[in-house]
C-alpha cells in the first residue's frame, strides 16, 4: 500500500513538472508581446499589398447588403478609398486615418469620418436606414482571421457585428478604381416608366426585381425565387452569390448598357446576349405581399412611411409633396386608433390626411375606400391631399412587392403600372 502511495505521488509530482514545462514553452511572451506580434503582421498585410483591398462590407443591420469599397492603406496611417455608394464616392477617392489597436482583440479603426462612415451615420436621412443608428453598419472593426496565403482578411463589426471581408486587389482592378471605371447604367433600371421588369436570358424568362437602395435583386418565375446582394462592376454588376437555373449558373451581368428611348437595359449573361425590359404586370404576381404589408404595420402598432413621395411617369414625389411646408413622410397607419379606419397622410410639424379601407383580394390586388379625413387638413395642403385621395382610391387597385428582408415594400398601381410609393417600417 505504501508502494502504491509512493508510486501515485511521484507520477504526480512528474506530471505537475511536464506541465509546468508545457505552459513555460507556450507562455515565454505576455499576452500584450502576443497581441502586438498580431497587430504587426496584419500592418505588414495591409501595407505591403501593392495594390491595395477590394472589401465588401454588410450592416448588421441589414445582413444581405452588400457595399463594395476599395482601399489603399498607407505605412503613416493614412487610408484613401472608393465606394460604390454612389456616382461621387465611385469617382472621387476619399483618404481618412486609420489604426491597428489592441482593444482586447486586434482591431482595425477608420477614426476619421470617411465613406465607410456613411453606412453608420445616424441621420437617416444620409443612408436611408433608422434614425439614430442608421445601417447599424461599423467603423471599428475585430480583425477575425486572414487566409494561409494572405489575401484575404475577415473582420467583424465592434458595436453592431457587421460583416466585412478584404480581398487584395489585382493591378487591374486597382487601376480601374483609379481610373473611374465602375459601370454605373444598372442603377439606371429606375428610369424605367413602367415598374415590372422582365429578365430575358437566352435560355430562360422571369421577373427581376432591382433595389437600389438596399442593393438587392431578386430573380423570379414559376420554377425558380433567387435573392442575392449586387455590387457594381468595371462592366456591369456581381451577384454576392450565384444564381443557377436552366442549366448554368450566373455570376452577374457583364457590358450593361441603358437606352432610356427604347425602354431597354441590353447585356451579357455568361457571354450571350440578354435584354431586360418593362411590363406593366409581372409573370409572378405575390398575392399575399399586400396583407403582409398591413398586418406588418398592424401587428407592430406602428406605420409604413414612404419620405419620396408618390412616383409617377418617372418622378418621384410627382405631387410636390416635399414642397409643403415641414413635410417630414407619406405613412399609412392601419387601423389607427382602433378606430377601423386606416391613417393615410402627410407627416409634418402636425398629422392629417384621408381614412381608407384596405381590401385584399385573392388575386393579389389591395384596392383602398375613402372614408373621409383624421384632423382638419390645413389649407395649404388641401391639393396634395386631393391628389393623395385621388391616386389611392384607383378603381384598379395595386399590386405590392416586397423589396428587402426589412420590411420594405413597393405599391404599384394595376392600372399601367407608371405610379409607385415606396414604403419602409417606421
Amino acid at each position: 500500500m505504501r508502494t502504491n502511495l509512493s508510486l501515485y505521488i511521484l507520477l504526480t509530482a512528474l506530471l505537475f513538472a511536464a506541465c509546468k514545462k508545457e505552459d513555460d514553452n507556450v507562455f515565454k511572451k505576455s499576452p500584450d508581446e502576443r497581441l502586438n506580434e498580431v497587430l504587426s503582421t496584419y500592418s505588414t498585410a495591409l501595407t505591403s499589398a501593392p495594390y491595395g483591398w477590394k472589401a465588401l462590407v454588410y450592416p448588421s443591420g441589414f445582413p444581405t447588403l452588400p457595399f463594395s469599397f476599395y482601399f489603399k492603406f498607407d505605412t503613416a496611417n493614412r487610408v484613401r478609398m472608393y465606394s460604390d455608394w454612389d456616382t461621387s464616392t465611385l469617382t472621387n477617392a476619399r483618404e481618412s486615418s486609420y489604426r491597428l489597436k489592441a482593444l482586447q482583440q486586434p482591431c482595425l479603426l477608420f477614426d476619421t469620418y470617411s465613406y465607410i462612415h456613411i453606412l453608420c451615420d445616424p441621420d437617416a436621412s444620409v443612408n436611408g436606414g433608422y434614425y439614430g443608428s442608421g445601417l447599424l453598419s461599423d467603423f471599428e472593426f475585430i480583425l477575425d482571421g486572414m487566409s494561409s496565403n494572405g489575401d484575404t482578411i475577415k473582420l467583424t463589426g465592434r458595436q453592431h457585428a457587421s460583416k466585412a471581408v478584404l480581398v487584395k486587389a489585382t493591378s487591374k482592378e486597382a487601376q480601374d478604381y483609379y481610373d473611374r471605371k465602375r459601370n454605373w447604367d444598372f442603377n439606371y433600371s429606375s428610369r424605367f416608366l413602367t415598374y415590372f421588369k422582365k429578365l430575358h436570358t437566352g435560355k430562360g424568362d422571369y421577373d427581376i426585381y432591382i433595389n437600389h437602395s438596399f442593393k438587392r435583386v431578386r430573380i423570379v418565375n414559376a420554377n425558380v425565387k433567387f435573392s442575392a446582394g449586387f455590387y457594381l462592376t468595371p462592366t456591369g454588376v456581381a451577384f454576392d452569390k450565384p444564381f443557377t437555373d436552366a442549366g448554368e449558373t450566373i455570376y452577374g451581368f457583364d457590358d450593361v448598357i441603358w437606352s432610356e428611348n427604347n425602354q431597354l437595359m441590353s447585356l451579357k449573361v455568361n457571354g450571350r446576349a440578354a435584354t431586360i425590359n418593362s411590363d406593366k404586370k409581372p409573370y409572378i404576381v405575390d398575392s399575399t405581399a399586400g396583407s403582409r404589408w398591413y398586418n406588418t404595420a398592424l401587428n407592430a402598432a406602428t406605420y409604413f412611411i414612404a419620405p419620396n413621395g408618390i412616383h409617377v411617369d418617372g418622378q418621384d414625389d410627382y405631387y410636390n409633396l416635399a414642397s409643403v411646408p415641414g413635410f417630414t413622410y407619406l405613412f399609412y397607419y392601419p387601423n389607427f386608433g382602433q378606430s377601423g379606419y386606416d391613417f393615410n397622410g402627410l407627416m409634418e410639424k402636425s398629422y392629417y390626411g384621408p381614412a381608407y379601407k384596405a381590401k385584399f383580394s385573392t388575386a393579389g390586388i389591395t384596392t383602398f375606400t375613402y372614408g373621409g379625413t383624421f384632423y382638419t387638413i390645413p389649407d395649404y395642403s388641401t391639393t396634395a391631399i386631393s391628389n393623395i385621395v385621388t391616386k389611392f382610391t384607383e378603381s384598379a387597385g395595386y399590386y405590392f412587392v416586397q423589396t428587402s428582408d426589412n420590411n420594405t415594400y413597393d405599391m404599384v398601381n394595376v392600372k399601367d403600372a407608371r405610379s409607385w410609393i415606396s414604403w419602409q417600417l417606421y
